[in-house]
């Protein structure tokens, strides 16, 4: 068998079986949250730690949490551009534009740490600093600016400046800079309190995972846009930025990555159009269990 399926076999394998453990009542979508707050505060900047660590820096890389955030902003102008000839109610429209924005960099982490290792997982990981930025700065003042409720002044700083992983890649690249070797014991730890990472993701992705028929053209036009067109953004950035390899990758691929969860979590936040917002997560999640191995092996 292809190494490459062998190594996403187990991934999709994992997702399906966070599905069964919800339909036979052995965990429920409650318990997401809580696997993947595990997953943000303790294993994945274990995992970020040793792999910026290990990781061979280049120059190029510096541009990857850039570039995440110019693709934000070219999708959120083809998201107004697409509500030209749409016209959506409000609440629906600030659902479908943040869902476009929004990339699901947290599904692609376990994809490229167990395809390309500590390698891929740092620029992955620098790539996802630059989408969560831009998630709790500038994506969520529009899911203030469209929604229902009467503060539209609010931007979540605090909640970005909180994320673990971001001290984790900090930690990382001070440890990096200044030469310090890690004791072989401190190593064996991170990797242990890392591990988990990519089955615990795939597990609360199935869990979350909760098709509706809420809008579903709006939905699938919303898909394309942060999938197909966010697909070739990425590549022409890619190709305007001269970037090459690993780096290229983790750009292009980023950039057609599914709606995230975020989507949902603001539209129950700040009253937009929830139905709306639980059809695009899901149907995009399914599509890009497919879709993010086979252009990560297209785009190597």
């Amino acid at each position: 068998m292809n190494p490459f399926i062998e190594k996403t076999i187990p991934l999709i394998a994992a997702f399906f079986f966070g599905i069964f453990t919800k339909k036979v009542k052995f965990l429920s979508k409650d318990d997401a949250p809580i696997l993947l707050k595990f997953v943000l505060s303790v294993s994945l900047p274990a995992l970020a730690i040793q792999a910026i660590y290990n990781v061979d820096l280049q120059l190029n890389m510096l541009l990857i949490p850039l570039l995440a955030m110019l693709i934000v902003m070219v999708m959120y102008g083809l998201g107004h551009l697409a509500n030209v000839f749409l016209k959506m109610p409000k609440r629906t429209f600030g659902s479908f534009l943040i869902g476009v924005m929004i990339m699901n960099s947290a599904y692609a982490l376990p994809f490229f740490q167990a395809i390309y290792g500590a390698e891929g997982l740092a620029r992955a990981s620098l790539f996802d600093f630059g989408n969560s930025f831009m998630i709790f700065t500038f994506s969520y003042y529009n899911a203030i600016k469209y929604g229902g409720k009467e503060d539209k002044s609010k931007i979540e700083w605090k909640k970005f400046l909180m994320l673990p992983p971001l001290y984790a890649m900090a930690i990382a690249f001070i440890i990096k800079f200044s030469g310090y070797i890690i004791p072989p014991v401190a190593e064996d730890f991170l990797s242990l309190i890392g591990s988990p990472t990519v089955p615990v993701v795939m597990v609360s992705l199935g869990l979350y995972f909760e098709p509706k028929l809420q809008n579903l053209g709006k939905a699938f036009i919303a898909i394309f846009i942060r999938m197909v067109l966010g697909l070739f953004v990425g590549w022409g950035i890619s190709l305007l930025f001269g970037l090459e390899g690993l780096t290229s990758t983790v750009v292009i691929v980023g950039a057609s990555l599914p709606i995230g969860f975020n989507t949902l979590i603001f539209a129950d936040m700040e009253d937009l159009d929830k139905e709306f917002a639980a059809t695009m997560v899901s149907i995009s999640m399914i599509i890009a269990l497919f879709s993010l191995p086979l252009l990560m092996y297209i785009f190597r």
